[in-house]
């Protein structure tokens, strides 16, 4: 039987009350995890803000996760908005929005922009040393939704918008000329953010060849993202809007005949390009159905595009790859548990975005459906087949909750961007 959306309210809700204390949080994670947007307290603070408007306990809720993270943001590294000082920023500039009275976080909140702004400029420097050397490619860490210029890019215009843009304006600016530069240049065949396969990260195994990544975590969809919505908002640097059709363009060349996209494609397929109708899926699932590495992630960054640069049918194929996934039942994606980043709830909010309302409703029900009243936070994280009890945004139970709660029509409205801002979705 279909899952009402009031069932889904009434999990989201027992999740935040799982959450309302900080030291139970922490206690569940590593001293360098408890303090994440991705797993720790700026993750439970940001499901709290934005149920502010709900319950004054909330309210009070975030504020102390706010707090406790910033006590132990020592142990994580300050890299991009999900670990150290940006994952606090990060939660602040776009939490701060929902909460009943969020001029009372001015002061804090134009320190954390100033925080990112500096950050940017400090990866556009390093890219561009990186290039003026002869470097080919960028890091994941230069330029990715994670760590990278495209996710601390879209917090930094969220507090443009806000109002922040004296702190916000240079880190801003040099991340949209960093992703615009990167994405025009070339190596040959081989695009701007190509990496050979001893940059890539240690735990991942790309071919010998090396291998550009088209997804929207770690992949050129992230950049595109950031560009397109900058760009709708106004907010542009010479170029943006061609790197936007090349990097559209671009993906769609590697669409494959199913719809989906490779989670990367490496050097000697960019060199000698297969013929599009011989393509495969490869034997080993690679979250081609999650909003990290597949479809959901790079057919919302199509939609953004679309939208940029006033081209339906770019928004037609986003919107198109996405809406096949209610063909399937949910348990045959290629996802992992119902959270935000592997699971179902990214599917949710990306389909959400779009406007694919048979895959949102089927990924709403199917994401409710794990809710486990015995499991401390409501919702497992599942992770190559394992069950974890994690309390985080990206990883954790609540991120799926706000997927849940926002589906449900719970949150208000909050200007002027939503929490999905933070995934590169709005």
């Amino acid at each position: 039987m279909p899952t009402s959306t009031d069932t889904m309210v009434e999990q989201a809700v027992a999740v935040a009350h799982a959450l309302l204390d900080p030291e139970r949080v922490a206690a569940a994670l590593t001293p360098q995890a408890a303090a994440t947007l991705s797993d720790g307290l700026a993750g439970t603070a940001l499901l709290h803000a934005c149920l502010a408007r709900t319950s004054p306990e909330f309210t009070t809720a975030a504020a102390r996760h706010w707090e406790a993270a910033a006590r132990l943001r020592g142990h994580a590294p300050p890299n991009g908005i999900h670990t150290g000082p940006g994952a606090l920023a990060a939660s602040l500039i776009t939490g701060s929005a929902y909460l009943p009275d969020p001029a009372s976080y001015h002061a804090t909140t134009r320190k954390a922009t100033a925080w990112l702004s500096a950050r940017a400029q400090g990866l556009a420097r390093h890219q561009k040393r990186r290039m003026d050397s002869g470097q080919p490619g960028a890091p994941w860490a230069v330029y990715d939704a994670i760590r990278g210029l495209a996710g601390i890019g879209r917090v930094l215009l969220t507090a443009h918008t806000a109002g922040y843009q004296k702190a916000a304006e240079p880190g801003l600016t040099a991340a949209l000329t960093t992703l615009t530069a990167l994405i025009q240049t070339r190596c040959g065949s081989r695009p701007g953010w190509w990496l050979p396969a001893s940059d890539h990260p240690e735990s991942v195994t790309v071919h010998p060849s090396g291998a550009a990544t088209t997804g929207l975590a770690h992949g050129i969809a992230g950049p595109l993202a950031l560009l397109s919505i900058a760009h709708t908002a106004g907010r542009t640097v010479p170029g943006q809007a061609e790197a936007i059709r090349t990097a559209a363009m671009w993906l769609l060349t590697w669409q494959e005949p199913t719809g989906s996209w490779s989670p990367c494609i490496s050097g000697n397929d960019l060199e000698n390009p297969p013929d599009p109708g011989t393509r495969r899926l490869p034997s080993t699932s690679g979250r081609r159905n999650a909003w990290c590495y597949g479809t959901p992630g790079i057919g919302r960054a199509l939609t953004l595009a679309g939208q940029a640069l006033d081209d339906p049918d770019l928004c037609r194929v986003g919107r198109t790859a996405v809406a096949a996934l209610a063909e399937r039942a949910p348990a045959r994606w290629d996802t992992e548990g119902p959270g935000l980043c592997y699971g179902s709830a990214g599917v949710l909010q990306a389909a959400a975005q779009i406007g694919c309302e048979a895959t949102a409703r089927r990924a709403a029900e199917y994401t409710a459906s794990h809710h486990d009243r015995q499991r401390p936070f409501g919702f497992p994280h599942l992770e190559r087949g394992t069950a974890h009890d994690n309390p985080g945004f990206l990883s954790g139970a609540a991120g799926t909750a706000l997927a849940l709660a926002d589906y449900a029509g719970l949150l208000a409205p909050a200007p002027p961007a939503s929490w999905g801002s933070l995934l590169l979705l709005a």
